[in-house]
């Protein structure tokens, strides 16, 4: 009696929830309080397999780039859905809510050309590889190390350490200067020297000074040669392969390297001069 007493005591009270959340503020009210509780969990679980994806083994195949690139895609798609279902439990059609968000969709891609162009530039930059982290790049007008490539944005560091940030649809559209795809890069150095000069000794001088620098290549061999005839100088060309970290400091040491040699051979570069004649 009191266990039949006790199920019609606590169908009673069933009865009085139902009737209670079948009250229009009521059951807002509990669409409102399930919606919060699937944005909150449905993101924090949407930011795990964001993060599981980019630590599992397939991912780790992938260079640095391309699995941060695929887990901020995967997270946008996973917060979407998420989206999706806090409304379809407020009472949204999603029907009516795909027609809603096709116009908005519209409306958005119009005044948003120039960002869904950026993605687009992003992909094209992971998938085509142009260049990677790490490597030094010119590219829309700016030359840097590749520090971060983002959805939107590719970051640039410059030589004089300077942040600068080129949209991707700007990369995508323009040449792209890679200087660090190849493990080495040719040097080529122009010098003028006088017709009063010797020829075979600024020849010998310049070899000189590339065998005096051992982190000039071997193979291929330096090279000099004579570029041109100018109006007052004669111009001569030191060409040398160096590997890609020693560019600069091979650069600046060859340029000190042949002027001391010139001075002490005798050997005169030419500058402009103006000669000016005074008649009374």
């Amino acid at each position: 009696m009191n266990n039949l007493y006790a199920a019609m005591t606590f169908a009673d009270v069933w009865n009085k929830i139902n009737e209670v959340l079948a009250q229009p503020v009521i059951s807002l009210i509990a669409r409102i309080l399930a919606a919060i509780l699937i944005l909150t969990i449905g993101i924090k679980i949407a930011k795990v397999i964001a993060r599981r994806y980019e630590n599992s083994k397939s991912a780790a195949k992938l260079n640095k780039t391309v699995r941060n690139f695929l887990k901020n895609i995967i997270a946008i798609v996973l917060y979407v859905a998420v989206v999706l279902c806090a409304l379809i439990v407020l009472g949204f059609e999603l029907s009516v809510f795909s027609a809603a968000l096709a116009s908005v969709g519209v409306t958005i891609g119009l005044a948003l050309q120039g960002g869904l162009s950026n993605i687009a530039g992003g992909i094209m930059v992971v998938a085509f590889k142009p260049f990677e982290l790490g490597d030094y790049v010119e590219a829309a007008g700016v030359g840097g190390t590749v520090t971060d490539i983002g959805i939107f944005y590719t970051t640039l560091t410059t030589p004089d350490n300077k942040k600068v940030v080129v949209p991707n649809g700007t990369i995508s559209n323009t040449v792209v200067t890679n200087y660090s795809t190849h493990e080495t890069r040719r040097i080529d150095f122009d010098f003028n020297i006088s017709y009063e000069a010797s020829i075979e000794d600024a020849k010998k001088v310049l070899l000189g000074c590339a065998r005096h620098d051992e982190r000039i290549l071997t193979d291929p061999a330096p090279v000099v040669m004579i570029t041109s005839h100018n109006e007052s100088s004669v111009g001569i060309r030191l060409r040398v392969w160096v590997k890609n970290e020693d560019y600069w400091d091979v650069n600046f040491n060859i340029l000190e390297l042949v002027k001391i040699n010139f001075d002490d051979k005798g050997i005169e570069i030419p500058y402009n001069q103006l000669d000016v004649h005074i008649t009374r």
